[in-house]
């Protein structure tokens, strides 16, 4: 999970810590409380403008990136720059982007084959060796996508608009992680001549997406303007300005006050004065995002798990999204999300295993007897760590140290500055001194193997967030055949075999799923409103309504 995001890789972890929170649409089916939001209303994207506008001010809830490097940190400001080689559309699916195909001709061989029409803003034209380029770069482990790429053999050029992929064994995760970050595609030349200062302030990017990096004054703002020669039609925005805003209650004041014209996770606990506004609306739209907390070590009273089913049982999941997502979110069965495999051709063999799962449920008698049950001492306190200034996962520590009061446990909460807490998943020496991590991550591509692979297998097959030392041989071999088999049925059959079996000893104890939430003044439409926002130009049809 990173500042986190989980995505199906391990960056997709550790950028899933990415505070995630929402708002609602403001019609007369999301009212303005904290009652629940019928997830049938939920959007995924605004209609596409018809008019043109001269500026728009996007404010980053996430803060300033560190770089704009697709295979580094995380911004929302990537996707409109570099776009991948395939689109996720905002429902989810997989479509065509700057390749026209993107298929397995044989178990190990995937071939890309690319539009003809695709050039960088300098003008350059987009070629094979770009591409190869770009997917070469991603199988060093510094690359936030590395794991994506695990399977990979060689990437070779096979014709001026062609690159083929070999594999050591089939990868059912590689087309779509490609749709996501993983497959964005940059200038070689330009990245060459860069070099370290590639993605930064000075360096700046080359890519093909619809908007062009003009400038970025660090500590202040990131201005792009509509690319004129975009493949897909240029954009009708014709600045598009990124302003970086992560204090809560500042946002809300400057998108009220129309200094700011939009923004993506705004706070939940401004979802009474966003429903009052005049001046823009807030959309509600599907989401991959999720509230949780997990063991950080092997040993000790979290790696029981019987604490875990215990602490479950005592959290009430209606409580919880009213209080701390102020409605804006649904109970959740296990760690991955049902809007993750919303658009993949075997959805419905997935929906029906979920639908069998046990559904998260209050039992305090039971979460006693389970405590007793595992014999732990109870006098020793269980430390929870969360980021510091991060008020809903505030409020959810605090929710847990209430659960754990009630069934006998005592719950300290250990609140880091972001760099401290940051290493909590990267150093296991920051990890010694406490039981649980509380997060909220998303998936940013389709798919259902992100979490299970990263909290489940050994950690030299990719278990990166193995901390509890889980180990089963069944689900280990149910997780690498669902990745290693093509056939989408056979694959889904795989990973309901392997969740059976652990989603039980909840490995991450899920809380609850968040919506996506957009803010958007009024007069502006076109956007993306879906999760799909952190993986596809989201602003390519942004403008007057």
């Amino acid at each position: 999970m990173r500042t986190t995001r989980i995505t199906a890789t391990v960056a997709g972890a550790v950028a899933a810590l990415m505070f995630l929170s929402g708002c609602t649409a403001r019609d007369d089916a999301s009212p303005n409380t904290a009652e629940p939001v019928d997830s049938s209303k939920l959007v995924s994207s605004l209609p596409a403008a018809t008019g043109e506008v001269d500026e728009v001010t996007w404010a980053l809830v996430e803060g300033e990136p560190s770089t704009l490097d697709p295979a580094g940190d995380y911004s929302l400001a990537i996707p409109n720059l570099c776009e991948n080689l395939l689109q996720i559309s905002p429902d989810f699916t997989v479509e065509p982007g700057v390749a026209t195909s993107a298929e397995w001709v044989d178990p190990v061989t995937f071939v890309i084959d690319l539009r003809d029409d695709v050039a960088f803003w300098d003008g350059t034209p987009l070629t094979a060796d770009d591409v190869a380029f770009s997917l070469e770069r991603n199988r060093v482990e510094t690359s936030a996508w590395f794991p994506a790429f695990v399977l990979v053999d060689t990437i070779e050029v096979t014709g001026d608009l062609q690159v083929t992929v070999h594999f050591t064994a089939p990868d059912s995760t590689f087309r779509d992680a490609i749709a996501g970050a993983a497959g964005a595609v940059l200038s070689k030349a330009f990245v060459e001549q860069a070099g370290d200062t590639f993605g930064t302030s000075t360096g700046g990017v080359m890519c093909t997406g619809p908007y062009v990096f003009d400038e970025w004054t660090p500590g202040t703002e990131i201005v792009t303007s509509a690319n004129p020669d975009y493949w897909g039609g240029a954009p009708l925005v014709g600045t598009l300005t990124y302003t970086f805003i992560t204090d809560g209650a500042t946002l809300a004041n400057a998108l009220l006050a129309g200094e700011v014209d939009g923004a993506f996770n705004v706070p939940p606990a401004s979802r009474d004065n966003f429903a009052g506004s005049d001046s823009g609306r807030l959309v509600l739209g599907p989401s991959t995002a999720s509230y949780s907390f997990g063991p950080t070590n092997s040993t000790g009273a979290g790696a029981d798990p019987k604490i875990r089913q215990a602490l479950s049982l005592a959290i009430d999941r209606e409580q919880f999204i009213a209080t701390v997502l102020h409605g804006l979110g649904e109970p959740q069965s296990t760690f991955t999300p049902p809007f993750a495999w919303a658009g993949m051709e075997a959805a419905d063999q997935y929906t029906a295993a979920y639908d069998e799962l046990a559904a998260p449920e209050l039992d305090l008698e039971q979460a006693k007897q389970l405590v007793e049950e595992s014999g732990v001492d109870t006098a020793t306190p269980l430390v929870v760590a969360i980021p510091a200034g991060a008020k809903e996962l505030s409020q959810t520590a605090a929710i847990i140290q209430a659960a754990g009061a009630q069934i006998g446990l005592t719950i300290e909460i250990d609140e880091r500055q972001p760099t401290d807490f940051s290493q909590i998943f990267f150093d296991p020496a920051a990890r010694e001194s406490i039981d649980f991590v509380a997060t909220v991550g998303y998936l940013d591509a389709p798919g259902v193997l992100g979490y299970a692979q990263q909290f489940l297998l050994p950690a030299e097959l990719g278990g990166f967030f193995n901390w509890s030392g889980y180990s089963n041989d069944e689900v280990t071999a149910d997780l690498q055949t669902a990745r290693t088999t093509l056939d989408p049925a056979a694959s889904a059959d795989a990973f309901i075999a392997a969740q059976q079996i652990f989603a039980p000893d909840q490995l991450q104890v899920t809380l609850a799923s968040a919506y996506q939430t957009t803010f958007l003044q009024n007069g502006l439409t076109g956007v993306t409103t879906s999760v799909a926002v952190y993986s596809s130009p989201w602003a390519l049809h942004l403008g007057s309504e």
